[in-house]
């Protein structure tokens, strides 16, 4: 099989299309035929070696054609998604014609959505629902804040909350963003600074009720300060940088608010966090009916990987960029 693999940890270049062996599935995963997938953050850093040594083959989601189930849970030639369970960091990943994945984080689908439209929704969307549904248990006619909200994953969250009945706050850098953040549903969008806690509290004088962080440690801290008494806010990606998080508890962290993170990569598929208690087939004919607005910002041939990666880290993307074979 034809497969893009890291030849060494540094810049998009290092991305070099190679033959590899077809994977065969071993006991508990399924051999996925690839017909398209999304690019992530996280492959980023598995590029650079900055978590480490990783799978040489990279991609943590893809959505394809079933080629062989050794346990024949799923049929030959069956319509899926796939998505983490230690795809491109411990196991070859979805960069590749054929990828061999644990069926705990295989997903059946019937759809008529194209595969790049179809490759839009795993990871992006699995993240947002478990995160803001799951984690915030966003309620009807409650204020959700999304820090980050142009990237993939915050625009999946804005759908997601504004079809739950929430009113939404979308934060950018960039105030060329406004309007695409105003297309996917957000009722505010702010400008982003260290200080943005201000600004919702001006609007919001009693705090929100929900927050999803995806710039990560940089303001989660003043992300905080924007929620009410018994607010939640859930911490769900790096788009500012990774490093630690110094912290001290009664000092910096507002009386009655509540912080947790969700570590998608590490755990969607465990028996905690199951595929199960994600709606896929539902998200995906929302999206196939417009109630969700969740294209791909960017569609890149598989030989086109490095100009892809090359975009996805200018943050230049606009949202999700996916690469098809076709």
């Amino acid at each position: 099989m034809r497969a893009i693999v890291i030849t060494q940890y540094d810049r998009p270049e290092v991305l070099a299309i190679e033959e590899r062996p077809d994977p065969v599935p071993q006991p508990g995963q399924v051999l996925i035929e690839v017909k398209a997938f999304g690019l992530n953050h996280a492959e980023v850093y598995f590029r650079k070696g900055a978590w480490g040594d990783v799978a040489e083959i990279s991609g943590i989601e893809c959505v394809g054609l079933v080629r062989f189930d050794p346990e024949g849970q799923f049929a030959s030639g069956e319509k899926v998604m796939a998505l983490v369970g230690g795809m491109g960091r411990s196991l070859s990943g979805s960069y590749a014609e054929l990828t061999s994945v644990p069926r705990s984080n295989v997903v059946a689908i019937k759809s008529d959505l194209s595969w790049e439209d179809l490759a839009a929704i795993p990871e992006s969307y699995a993240t947002a629902w478990t995160s803001v549904m799951g984690i915030l248990e966003l309620a009807e006619g409650q204020t959700i804040l999304v820090r980050g909200a142009s990237s993939s994953l915050g625009q999946a969250a804005i759908n997601i909350a504004r079809h739950a009945g929430a009113h939404v706050i979308a934060t950018t850098r960039k105030a060329a963003r406004i309007k695409l953040l105003e297309g996917v549903g957000a009722h505010e969008v702010l400008l982003d600074s260290p200080q943005l806690s201000d600004k919702v509290r001006l609007r919001h004088p009693k705090g929100i009720d929900a927050a999803l962080d995806i710039v990560g440690n940089t303001t989660i801290l003043d992300t905080l300060t924007a929620l009410r008494r018994g607010g939640r806010a859930c911490l769900v990606g790096f788009l500012g940088g990774g490093g630690a998080l110094t912290l001290e508890p009664v000092f910096q962290m507002p009386s009655g608010v509540h912080m947790s993170v969700f570590a998608s990569a590490l755990v969607t598929g465990t028996p905690v966090f199951p595929l199960s208690q994600i709606p896929f087939q539902a998200i995906a004919d929302r999206v196939a009916d417009g109630r969700y607005r969740a294209r791909p910002a960017q569609v890149f041939r598989f030989e086109d990987i490095v100009a892809a990666h090359r975009l996805l880290e200018s943050g230049e993307a606009g949202g999700k960029v996916i690469m098809t074979f076709a």
